[in-house]
């Protein structure tokens, strides 16, 4: 079809859509997008975030205001992560060496913390005459940490090039590898998940993976800025990807750096314009908790190094194909924001951006723009490196320091999880509602009835309740034709959500038609709330559309996923007691899975709650971090939880009120037996344990008799 013909045709169709009849308003029942719910309340919490932040930076307009910005950020970072540790000698000492045209490679060992092992090799060249300025290269995620080979040919170049590097083993990578598979000794767990493994169990005890990574990174540039060979005046930090990450974290803590290259770090902020939930969560290390409310976000990590020169490197393929769609657009438009505060500082060409069409990566031009960079501002060298310098890199066993390598089968020393269970904690109580981040139910907070349906003994209506502004929870209320008065409502909480059993035949209508009302009903990331699948690449977009993701993006964002659904339970009997069919009638709460732990809290909160079923609870928190392999749910989770409380004390609050606990669980889900909940649970009076997770007729049926 030609231009015209086409045209001819559009206009054609326009004309008959304007002139049809107009459409008459849909009988049927009006359920909404339920899947849009959980992430357009993080929008909103996200847009909040954004605005703080953009209102505080637009108040920077003079030295005097950027230098406090700068002390706010370094002083929040270290708040939200968990406070800066203390130094202790770090027992240094070199295991061996290797010589190499134009450098020597020294195989380092130090102890970032007591018996803290950390691995390391030194770089230092033999051309050229000291003191030489030091690079502290951090690793992105590469399996095999400094060994691997785009970051080994950074670290032979820059020697190659006058400058002392040190390169190290972060956590869970190389020579530090923690976790293996359970059942063998030599298959690692993936390592993106070594990171958040740890940094989870650290959460609760109220320590985070960014406090321990960024503590390593500090204590390597206390061992480089100590070395004889080393001017203490010019030192930089440099790393791609999740060594990009950790330039940043150090760069908001340690005034020693003169200068600093990011590469491919995750600059997307969470409170940014156009948040994709749940936006750039990554590993544990990544994600600042509670940092929304505050207006602090990844961009200002950067403030305390102003005015010192930084460049900025991304992969502009990484909006696509590693970060979410907002990494080079957040990126951009936070670069100009600190870009006027160099310009405040009077020294704006020492902030630089460069770009790469290549994928996420080290790649060759990326390394040309570090060896730029510092020699610019290190050297003083005017004159641009075209290329660079010949590389040979070596296999990973060449480069161990230890002789088995792996520090905890060589070295037998600490390890995250034996330093995080081993902490020293003080219980200080809080308020639940307040570590939870729970919105009370406002007054007057009820169902709308959205249809009604009959099934012969029984009426089932489908309803929604509102939780927060913009979300509303949906339900099934199977009321008994036949009522009686004296029969408590059971408010049913499933893994699945509400629909797998509402079907005739089926648990939910079975206990309504013996006479028991049943509210089923989904809460947060359950059932229909699940959350709709956010726009970006397939295979990123349906790896981040995940409950773990959706908790970290909970947790950052101020509102813990678990209090949010106790925040819905606490709307559904709010609810329920309000419906014209069943006020005044006692409300039996009942979960299952995953959904016990919510249910315990929100029956902690809501005194009108007379009576609690658990099927398969978690026995307890601290059996989390006692547990060094563990499988328990993070939508779960609180950050501080065990600095104020734990399972047995919320359960043992709730008395005289009961509590059924039936098969509780350890950290890996297993069943636990009776006489060991029992010991733990000793204190709490109104409990009931007994052997089994039943959730079936006959289970359900008994607790409300």
């Amino acid at each position: 079809m030609d231009r015209r013909r086409f045209l001819s045709a559009l206009g054609a169709c326009t004309l008959a859509a304007r002139t049809a009849a107009p459409q008459t308003a849909f009988p049927g029942t009006a359920y909404r997008d339920y899947s849009r719910c959980l992430p357009d309340y993080l929008r909103a919490l996200a847009a909040r975030a954004y605005r703080v932040r953009n209102d505080a930076l637009a108040g920077l307009t003079t030295p005097e205001a950027a230098r406090a910005r700068q002390r706010w950020a370094r002083q929040t970072f270290w708040r939200l992560v968990g406070g800066m540790p203390e130094r202790t000698p770090l027992n240094a000492r070199v295991v061996g060496s290797l010589e190499r045209k134009g450098y020597r490679l020294d195989k380092v060992v130090y102890e970032s913390r007591p018996n803290l092992h950390v691995t390391a090799n030194l770089y230092i060249p033999t051309e050229g005459s000291p003191p030489f300025p030091g690079v502290l290269f951090q690793m992105g995620h590469s399996m095999n940490g400094k060994a691997s080979l785009a970051y080994q040919r950074c670290c032979q170049g820059l020697a190659r090039l006058g400058f002392l590097v040190l390169a190290f083993d972060p956590m869970a990578q190389g020579e530090r590898i923690y976790y293996y598979r359970q059942g063998t000794s030599d298959r690692p767990q993936p390592m993106s998940d070594q990171h958040s493994y740890a940094g989870k169990q650290m959460l609760l005890l109220g320590d985070t993976a960014s406090r321990f990574q960024v503590w390593d990174a500090v204590r390597s540039l206390d061992y480089l800025a100590s070395h004889p060979l080393v001017d203490p005046k010019r030192l930089a930090s440099t790393g791609q990807s999740g060594g990009g990450t950790l330039t940043q974290l150090l760069a908001c803590v340690d005034d020693r750096l003169s200068a600093a290259v990011v590469c491919a770090g995750n600059t997307e902020n969470f409170a940014c314009a156009g948040f994709d939930p749940p936006g750039s969560t990554d590993d544990a290390e990544q994600n600042f908790i509670g940092s929304g409310p505050l207006g602090f976000d990844r961009w200002d990590l950067l403030y305390p190094l102003a005015p010192k020169p930084l460049l900025i490197v991304v992969s502009d393929k990484d909006f696509f194909g590693t970060y979410s769609p907002a990494y080079i657009s957040s990126g951009w438009e936070e670069y100009q924001k600190l870009k006027r505060v160099y310009k405040l500082l009077g020294k704006p060409e020492r902030l630089g951006w460069a770009d790469s069409p290549l994928p996420h990566s080290l790649a060759y031009d990326s390394r040309l723009h570090v060896y730029n960079w510092l020699a610019r501002w290190l050297e003083g060298e005017s004159k641009r490196i075209e290329e660079e310098p010949p590389t040979e890199p070596e296999a990973d066993q060449t480069l161990w320091v230890s002789d088995m390598g792996n520090v905890v089968k060589a070295f037998r020393g600490e390890t995250p999880f034996t330093l995080n269970k081993n902490r020293n904690v003080v219980r200080q109580r809080m308020a639940l509602d307040t570590l939870l981040g729970v919105t009370r139910p406002t007054p007057g907070t009820r169902f709308a009835v959205l249809g009604r349906a009959s099934w012969r003994d029984i009426w089932i209506e489908a309803v929604e309740a509102p939780s927060a502004p913009g979300l509303w929870l949906p339900a099934w209320i199977f009321l008994p034709k036949v009522s009686d008065p004296s029969r408590p409502v059971l408010l049913l909480l499933e893994t699945r959500g509400r629909n797998p059993r509402g079907g005739e035949g089926e648990l939910f209508p079975t206990l309504a038609a013996a006479g028991t009302p049943v509210c089923a009903a989904d809460v947060r990331g359950i059932g229909d709330l699940r959350p709709e699948v956010g726009r970006h690449q397939a295979w990123y977009a349906l790896s981040h559309n995940s409950d773990d993701e959706y908790a970290w993006a909970s947790m950052a964002l101020g509102k813990p996923l678990l209090g949010q659904r106790v925040t819905d339970i606490l709307a559904l009997a709010a609810a329920l007691r309000a419906h014209p069919g069943l006020k005044g009638r006692p409300l039996v709460l009942a979960a299952e899975g995953n959904m016990t732990a919510p249910a315990e809290f929100a029956a902690a909160l809501d005194p009108l709650i007379p009576k609690v079923y658990l099927a398969g609870p978690l026995m307890s928190y601290q059996n989390i971090v006692e547990s060094e392999y563990y499988s328990y749910s993070f939508t779960n989770y609180v950050p501080n939880l065990l600095l104020h409380t734990d399972l047995p004390e919320v359960v043992a609050s709730i008395a005289p009120r009961k509590v059924v606990l039936a098969g509780a669980v350890d950290a890996n889900n297993r069943r636990l037996n009776v006489a060991a909940v029992e010991k733990v649970y000793a204190s709490a009076t109104n409990v009931e344990i007994l052997p089994a997770a039943g959730w079936d007729y006959e289970a359900l049926s008994r607790i409300c008799g």
